[in-house]
C-alpha cells in the first residue's frame, strides 16, 4: 500500500513507519517536527515537512494514497489542562482539517492513533473496549472527540476506520543499526524518567504516593513495548472494514507498580536509583490494566516483548547512546 504517516518522526509513528517499510509498503511521513526528530524518520520514507492542517497539499485524488495512520498531536495530560486551547486546536480543529483532506482524496482507510486516556478512572478492571469513556483530563477529551467523528465519518463516507487505543508505551525499536526511542521535553513518563536519574540526571525519582490499594501501594499501570504497539498497527491496516470505526486497547493485560518499575530498572542498569516518596497526585487513578481480548482475538496480536526487564533493557540502549 501507499501510506501516509502522519506524526511519523515522532516516537510511536517512526517506530510503525520502519516496520511498514520493512513490510514492503510505500511511506510518506508528514511531521511539522514540532516534537519530532528528523533523523528518526527511515531514509528510505518520503518526508514531507508539513503540519497536518496543510496534509490536502499531500493528500491530492491523484496521490493514491491508500491508507493514512494518523500518530500527529500533543500527548502531555498536565499540560493540556493548563492549556486546554491548544489541545483543542492541535488534536481536534487540525485533525478535522486532515479528515477533510483523506475524504476529498477519497483515502478508504484511516489508523488513528488513540489513548486509555479515553476512559479516565475506570469503574472495572481490566478496561475493555465497551468501558464508560469519562476523561478526566482535556488531553482524553480530544482524543475521544476525534474518535467521534471517525464513527461519524464510517457512518456517512463509508470510511473503514480502526482506533488504537494504548496504554503505556515503553522501549525502543533497535535492528539493524536503526535505533528509535522515546525524548520528550520535559519528559513525563515513568520509565525514561527512571533511566535519567539511574544516569545521574537526576538526583532521585519522585514516586507520588505510596498508600494505594495495591501490592506494594504505589500505582500500577499496564505498559506495552513500542514494536509490539507499532506492530499492531499493520495488522489494523490489514482488519480495517469499509462502513465500520473498530476499537482495540492495546496493553498487556498484566499491570506493574511503580517500584516494580524501579526495580526492573536498578537490575538492568546496575543503578542505586534513590527514591523519593512525594503525595498522591490528583486524579491518578491506583491501577490501569488493560482488556486487549478484542486485538488479540480478531488482530491475532500478541505482545512479545512484555516483560518490564524487556521493555526498560532496550530504553536503556538507546538512551546511554543518544539521549544521555
Amino acid at each position: 500500500m501507499k501510506l501516509l504517516v502522519t506524526g511519523g518522526a515522532g516516537y510511536v509513528g517512526s517506530v510503525t513507519s520502519r516496520l511498514l517499510l520493512d513490510a514492503g509498503h510505500e511511506v510518506v511521513v508528514l511531521d511539522n517536527l514540532r516534537t519530532g526528530f528528523r533523523e528518526s524518520v527511515a531514509p528510505d520514507a518520503t518526508f514531507v515537512e508539513a503540519d497536518i492542517a496543510d496534509a490536502a497539499q499531500v493528500l491530492t485524488p491523484e496521490a493514491g494514497f491508500d491508507a493514512v495512520l494518523h500518530f500527529a498531536g500533543l500527548i502531555a495530560a498536565g499540560e493540556s489542562m493548563a492549556k486546554p486551547e491548544l489541545y483543542w486546536h492541535e488534536n481536534v480543529v487540525k485533525s478535522l482539517a486532515l479528515l477533510d483532506a483523506i475524504r476529498a482524496a477519497g483515502v478508504p482507510r484511516v489508523i488513528f492513533s488513540s489513548t486509555a486516556a479515553v476512559y479516565g478512572n475506570p469503574v472495572e478492571l481490566p478496561i475493555s473496549e465497551n468501558a464508560a469513556k469519562a476523561p478526566t483530563s482535556t488531553y482524553g477529551s480530544t482524543k475521544l472527540t476525534f474518535d467521534l467523528a471517525l464513527t461519524s465519518e464510517t457512518f456517512a463516507h463509508n470510511l473503514a476506520a480502526v482506533s488504537l487505543r494504548y496504554f503505556n508505551v515503553a522501549g525502543a525499536y533497535i535492528a539493524d543499526g536503526y535505533e528509535i526511542g522515546e525524548r520528550h521535553d520535559p519528559e513525563t513518563h515513568l520509565i525514561p524518567i527512571t533511566l535519567q536519574a539511574a544516569a545521574g540526571k537526576r538526583d532521585k525519582l519522585q514516586l507520588f504516593g505510596d498508600d494505594y490499594p495495591t501490592v506494594d501501594g504505589t500505582c500500577v499501570r499496564d505498559y506495552i513495548h513500542v514494536e509490539d504497539l507499532a506492530r499492531a498497527h499493520l495488522l489494523a491496516l490489514e482488519a480495517a472494514t469499509p462502513g465500520e470505526h473498530k476499537i482495540y486497547n492495546l496493553g498487556n493485560g498484566n499491570g506493574f507498580s511503580n517500584l516494580q518499575v524501579v526495580e526492573a530498572a536498578r537490575e538492568v542498569t546496575g543503578a542505586a536509583i534513590p527514591v523519593e516518596t512525594a503525595p498522591r497526585r490528583d486524579g491518578d487513578p491506583a491501577t490501569l490494566v488493560a482488556a486487549s481480548d478484542r486485538a488479540r482475538t480478531e488482530l491475532g496480536w500478541v505482545p512479545q516483548k512484555n516483560t518490564l526487564q524487556a521493555m526498560i533493557g532496550d530504553a536503556w540502549t538507546f538512551y546511554r547512546k543518544h539521549v544521555a
